[in-house]
């Protein structure tokens, strides 16, 4: 029987999750031990509610990275983190965002995607979808000259830290490579207001909310790369599997945009996240004690016919649609454009250079990842 975890990597997921929409719009999961909210009301209320937190109150870090380098980075990561320090910090990092611009971020993204094209005769779309948008956002951050691809390999090895699945030798590896990281990005912050970059926005952004610590700065220095690491990965992939199902290639960039965001919402590249109860929390007849979880199934909300109307419908341009991709409320994911403009310019470039979708199976695999949708192309 298929469970909404496993569905992530189904040829097709959509039905299953209409069914739950339906019959099961926040109920408790045997299989997956944690109740499931699928619906868009039971969606928006478990990611608005204070008693939902993003880890458990008796491990804020996984076990096996406290104390390493790991797990100073995921302690301070403001995806990571609830309260009054994470809302502030949070600003910084969406302040800091703010002041990166989409023209140079899609220059960026086109000039990386044109050169690995050229290396060989087959796309090579792991490299496309993975490498490509973490080399912009290091761009982003002052590292070049074979920085960047360094720091692509090591934020590969960091996030495996980050799923509950984690082995011990994972974590092992994701402790060296945030060690590196560390490395790479802190003289971008030592540097200060006086540089130029997204790491000096950062700074500068803190300086104006006040805020000091430097520690968190260059964690969530980090974390601008391991956000875009999968997140980005699926949106591509996804983007290139509705063009090989016979969605109408976009003509031009403000079409190319719609074209993205209605993947976003269709075909989302994270279908799920979760919250741990430190409170009470009820919707519904649902009543979620302290010490229980909720696997969030963002997707399935994208897809609830009371938030899109005929929601199976590949539609781009919708009027105001209702996405759930990039979370909601204090946690709602603060690098949505920048994820957008670097697919659309992937995409674009792979198509000018002369690549046909049609030359894709229209049913792929998926990588087997618990809550992100990434084709195997």
């Amino acid at each position: 029987m298929t469970t909404p975890i496993e569905a992530v990597r189904l040829p097709d997921p959509y039905g299953y999750y209409a069914t739950l929409v339906t019959e099961r719009p926040l109920a408790f999961d045997e299989a997956v031990g944690a109740w499931v909210a699928c619906d868009a009301a039971a969606v928006r209320a478990a990611l608005a509610s204070g008693a939902l937190r993003v880890r458990p109150a008796v491990e804020p870090v996984p076990a096996g990275i406290a104390g390493t380098p790991a797990g100073d980075v995921f302690g301070d990561l403001v995806r990571m983190t609830d309260g009054e320090l994470q809302r502030r910090l949070k600003a910084v990092v969406v302040d800091a965002l703010g002041y990166v611009d989409p023209a140079r971020v899609a220059g960026l993204a086109a000039k990386r995607t044109r050169d690995v094209l050229a290396a060989g005769s087959r796309p090579p779309f792991e490299e496309l979808m993975s490498g490509v948008p973490v080399r912009v956002v290091a761009a982003l951050c002052g590292l070049d000259q074979g920085a960047d691809a360094e720091a692509t390999r090591f934020i590969g090895d960091f996030v495996q830290c980050i799923p509950a699945s984690a082995t011990p030798e994972q974590q092992k590896t994701a402790a060296l490579a945030a060690g590196r990281l560390q490395e790479l990005l802190g003289p971008g912050i030592e540097q200060g207001e006086g540089g130029t970059g997204l790491l000096a926005d950062l700074v500068r952004a803190a300086h104006r909310a006040s805020w000091s610590r430097t520690a968190p700065l260059l964690a969530n220095a980090v974390g601008f790369l391991s956000q875009t690491y999968d997140a980005t990965a699926g949106l591509i992939g996804n983007t290139l599997v509705a063009l090989a199902r016979g969605a109408q290639v976009p003509a031009d960039p403000a079409d190319a945009e719609t074209f993205v965001r209605e993947v976003v919402r269709h075909d989302a590249p994270i279908q799920n996240t979760r919250r741990f109860a430190a409170e009470p929390f009820r919707h519904g007849e649902a009543e979620i004690a302290p010490g229980e979880h909720v696997l969030v199934v963002l997707a399935a909300a994208n897809r609830d016919p009371a938030a899109n109307p005929d929601p199976h419908a590949f539609r781009p341009g919708r009027m105001d649609p209702a996405v759930f991709t990039f979370s909601a409320a204090a946690h709602r994911c603060p690098g949505e454009t920048l994820a957008v403009t670097m697919a659309v310019a992937v995409v674009r470039e792979l198509l000018a250079a002369g690549f046909d979708p049609a030359e894709l199976p229209t049913e792929v695999t998926y990588r087997p990842l618990a809550n992100a949708r990434i084709p195997v192309l």
